[in-house]
C-alpha cells in the first residue's frame, strides 16, 4: 500500500479557498474524540527547515524559476517525511496533512507547465516513494474558490495570485491525479455544506480505523 509504519497518513489536496483547513481542522476533532493521537502538519512549512522554504516559496518578492520552485518544495518534503512525518506513524499517530506530492504535480505540474511525471518522481525520491493511506481533494471550481479569497480579506501569496488559468489547470490535474489512482483519493465537492462533507471524509477513513 504506502509503504509505511502502522499510524494513518491522510492528506488534504485542493485548490486555495477549498477548505482545507476546516476539514482537517474537523477530522482532527472527530479522530480524538475516538482516543485517537493526532498529528496535524502541512507542506510547506511543517518543520523548521520548512517554515524557512515556506517564506521562500509563497513570499519571496523576486522571480523563482519554476524548477527552482519545484526543487525547493521537494527539498522541504524530504525534511517534513524524515523528521516528522515518519517518527509520528511509527508511534502509531493519525498524521493529517495539508499537501503533499500532489500539490507539486498540480502547482508545479501542470500550473508552471513543467513535466508532471518528472515533477512527482522528483517527489518520490525525495521521499523514498511513501504515500498517504487517503488523499482527500476538495474540488472546487476557481471562480468559487477567489470569491472565498476574496472575503477573507488577507493578501494573496504567490501562488493565490496566479491567473484564472492558471487554477483551472490546477484543478484539472488534480481531478486526473485522483481518476488514476482511486483507491487513495477520495474526492469531495467542496461545495457542499461544511457538515456534509466533513461526514463523508469520515466515512471514508472509519473503514481504515
Amino acid at each position: 500500500m504506502s509503504g509505511h509504519a502502522p499510524g494513518l497518513w491522510v492528506t488534504f489536496e485542493g485548490g486555495d479557498g477549498s477548505g482545507k483547513t476546516t476539514q482537517a481542522a474537523l477530522l482532527e476533532e472527530w479522530l480524538g474524540g475516538l482516543g485517537r493521537t493526532v498529528r496535524r502538519t502541512r507542506e510547506p512549512g511543517g518543520t523548521e527547515v520548512g517554515v524557512l522554504v515556506r517564506d521562500i516559496v509563497l513570499h519571496h518578492r523576486g522571480e523563482i524559476s519554476p524548477r527552482a520552485e519545484a526543487l525547493l518544495y521537494a527539498a522541504d518534503r524530504a525534511q517534513h517525511i524524515d523528521t516528522l512525518v515518519r517518527p509520528a506513524l511509527a508511534r502509531g499517530e493519525v498524521v493529517i496533512q495539508d499537501r503533499y506530492l500532489d500539490s507539486s504535480v498540480a502547482y508545479q505540474g501542470a500550473g508552471r507547465v513543467l513535466d508532471a511525471t518528472e515533477v512527482r518522481d522528483l517527489s518520490l525520491w525525495a521521499t523514498g516513494g511513501v504515500l498517504p493511506d487517503v488523499t482527500v481533494l476538495l474540488d472546487l471550481d476557481p471562480d468559487t474558490a477567489r470569491r472565498r479569497l476574496d472575503a477573507a480579506d488577507k493578501p494573496f501569496d504567490r501562488l493565490e495570485a496566479e491567473r484564472a488559468d492558471f487554477h483551472e489547470r490546477v484543478r484539472a490535474a488534480y481531478l486526473d491525479l485522483a481518476a488514476a489512482e482511486p483507491g487513495r483519493f477520495v474526492v469531495v465537492d467542496a461545495g457542499r455544506p461544511s457538515a456534509e462533507i466533513a461526514a463523508a471524509i469520515r466515512d471514508r477513513i472509519a473503514a481504515l480505523l
